[in-house]
């Protein structure tokens, strides 16, 4: 039995330890990726942010209507994936081929658009349907999703898409989030597996330093960048209305 102070600082340290490797080693990737969405909201466009997968979703979640975040994004909360919907009927849809197309052409995510991908794990039928059909549509797409995992992840794996490619190897720009293959790091005696995932963790650090390194090329640019409050501070209602009358009918899940 191992105490629970222990097994903190064991997480703790491994978290750590990732989110250490990604602002190391994934810096240039990030400035890249927020030089494209500084460009998007400048011209005031949208970006779509699609996390096809269970708990991939929590990343397209934690950067929409999000308290300091960009109103220019759109999250693609498409009911297919989403927990919410069964946590097996989740996990049928992410391995149907076919589902991701129907997806971004529901969204109608095409030319000059931009499109972030994100996904723990980088190999599934919709993530890869998505990421080649918004390809084909002439859309820009940038991949969140763990390298490793993905290259050592079966080629005949359930889960993978028919061609057996991985997300990083199909965008425009590719960040890193060194997700250990599996996700749980932590090992209990006994337990039979390891437990403690830390793939949302990653998803959110990425994803929050690119809109946060974004909103800084448009402030050091001399733009006004449309921010969002939270509704629950002071002002909140008031100051996140001034965005509304503009973006209430183009994103679709405001």
């Amino acid at each position: 039995m191992t105490g629970s102070s222990a097994l903190m600082r064991t997480y703790f340290q491994n978290i750590v330890d990732l989110l250490t490797r990604i602002e190391a080693e994934e810096a240039a990737a990030i400035d890249a990726a927020a030089e494209l969405v500084a460009e998007h909201a400048a011209r005031d466009r949208l970006v779509y942010v699609y996390g096809p997968g269970g708990h991939s979703n929590l990343a397209a979640q934690e950067v929409f209507f999000r308290a300091g975040g960009l109103v220019n994004v759109s999250a693609i909360l498409d009911e297919g994936t989403l927990l919410s919907g069964g946590a097996l009927r989740s996990m049928a849809m992410e391995r149907t081929p076919g589902y991701g197309r129907l997806v971004i052409e529901d969204n109608r995510v095409g030319a000059g658009d931009l499109l972030i991908l994100v996904n723990a794990y980088g190999i599934n039928a919709a993530l890869i349907d998505a990421a080649l059909t918004a390809k084909e549509r002439g859309a820009t797409v940038v991949g969140v999703s763990s390298r490793v995992h993905a290259d050592s992840t079966a080629p005949d794996h359930p889960a993978r898409h028919p061609s057996r490619r991985n997300l990083h190897d199909l965008v425009d720009l590719h960040i890193d989030t060194k997700v250990p293959v599996g996700d749980a790091v932590l090992e209990i005696e006994g337990a039979g597996e390891r437990v403690g995932a830390i793939s949302t963790f990653a998803n959110a650090y990425a994803l929050n330093c690119l809109m946060a390194a974004a909103i800084d090329r448009l402030t050091g640019a001399g733009a006004d960048p449309d921010i969002w409050r939270s509704g629950n501070a002071p002002g909140g209602d008031a100051a996140n209305a001034l965005f509304l009358h503009r973006f209430r009918d183009r994103v679709r899940w405001l």
